[in-house]
C-alpha cells in the first residue's frame, strides 16, 4: 500500500491522506482531491513530480480520508 499526504506537498493546512495499491493509484486519487478540494482544474508538471516523490509505503489499512 502507498501513501501520499497533501500537506508534504505544499497545502500545510489540508490533512488530506490517500492510499492506493500503487504510485498511480495514488496520484489518480490525489489528483481528484486536488480538484474538488483545492479547485485545481490541472495539476501543474512540478506539483507533480513533487507529489510523485513524497508517495511512500504506508502502514494504514487501505481507505482515503478527507481533511
Amino acid at each position: 500500500m502507498r501513501e501520499l499526504r497533501c500537506k508534504e506537498v505544499g497545502m500545510p493546512n489540508c490533512e488530506f491522506v490517500v492510499r492506493g495499491k500503487d504510485d498511480d493509484e495514488v496520484m489518480l486519487k490525489a489528483a481528484e482531491h486536488a480538484r474538488h478540494d483545492h479547485n485545481m482544474q490541472t495539476i501543474p508538471l512540478d506539483l507533480a513530480r513533487k507529489a510523485r516523490g513524497v508517495i511512500r509505503e504506508s502502514s494504514e489499512p487501505r481507505q482515503s480520508k478527507r481533511g
